[in-house]
């Protein structure tokens, strides 16, 4: 069990998510009542167990279950988590509620894109959520949880059922996706490496950056990412996220009106994108090891990026 205490009552959990280090919830005490920012997948529950209990907590003492957005590597376990909870209450996004209380439509999106062999494997069952267990977090929806306060701004870009929650506590966001990506393993000298996420099917580009300077409009200095731990908030990591949300949908938009072998084709440009930024900073690993540790995420944003100019193309 990997287990970090941060800040503030504030501890990472690896979720163990295809493997360790790559997705992570957070648990938050306050007064002795528990907090669970993103949940894992059904498959991870053993695992908070542990943990809650190593805080010499149990499922009885969680208050609050929030899921930054219904993706199921964010969500996907909400309502395993919520069985075992009888005194917590689901805090979702207007637009994610219904997925919470029927999920067949997730399901079938997240095998859509996945296939039904990985599906099983990677999430195991969705259980529902009954929904009067549930709270709609509206646009700037403050939370006093046990005093201490967390506010909830809707931030699309990655999908449109996201929100963040601000912690003036400890001067951190929960980002979800909506700050992007940045993987321990691949600090460089410069510091941590980041990336935008462009995952299907929501990615819009100039809704993304509006909604990281939304996130940057709080006085905040930590980012607490699901993909992966507290980062440092710096001129040169909101500089670099940034233009890689431009530099995506820039060479993307190329490729419209070009359907066919278009995703192959951005997988392909965004891994030579990330290799040049990683090279930028001084990433000293090599193409081949930096492909194994990247190339899931350049399939899933080439498909995000895929989706998005599908609807250019129907606009149009």
């Amino acid at each position: 069990m990997n287990l970090k205490p941060l800040d503030q009552g504030i501890y990472r959990l690896d979720v163990e998510y295809v493997m360790p280090g790559v997705a992570c919830l957070y648990l938050m005490i306050q007064r002795g009542k528990l907090c669970i920012i993103e949940t894992g997948t059904t498959l991870s529950l053993p695992i908070v167990q542990k943990a809650i209990a190593s805080l010499g907590l149990g499922f009885d003492d969680v208050a609050y279950i929030i899921p930054t957005h219904i993706h199921l590597d964010h969500a996907g376990g909400a309502g395993a988590l919520m069985q075992k909870c009888p005194q917590a209450k689901l805090i979702v996004h207007p637009r994610g509620a219904a997925h919470m209380a029927d999920p067949s439509r997730l399901i079938a999106g997240t095998i859509a894109v996945y296939g039904e062999d990985n599906y099983q494997r990677l999430y195991g069952e969705v259980i529902a959520v009954a929904a009067d267990r549930m709270i709609i977090a509206e646009d700037g929806m403050r939370l006093d949880f046990n005093g201490r306060i967390l506010e909830f701004i809707d931030t699309p870009g990655h999908a449109l059922h996201h929100f963040c929650v601000v912690d003036a506590l400890s001067k951190g966001v929960f980002t979800g996706d909506t700050f992007g990506i940045s993987y321990p393993q691949l600090n460089t000298p410069a510091g941590p490496f980041i990336f935008a996420t462009t995952t299907p099917t929501h990615f819009d580009p100039d809704a993304m950056l509006a909604s990281i300077d939304r996130i940057l409009a709080r006085e905040i200095q930590w980012l607490f990412l699901t993909h992966f731990g507290m980062v440092e908030v710096t001129d040169r990591l909101i500089s670099q996220l940034k233009h890689s949300v431009i530099d995506q949908a820039a060479l993307a938009l190329p490729e419209k009106g070009s359907p066919e072998g278009r995703v192959d084709r951005l997988q392909g440009r965004i891994f030579e994108l990330f290799m040049a930024a990683l090279k930028a900073d001084g990433g000293e690993q090599s193409q081949t090891w930096y492909q194994q540790q990247l190339s899931p995420d350049c399939l899933l944003n080439a498909q995000g990026l895929d989706a998005w100019l599908r609807r250019l193309e129907k606009s149009d």
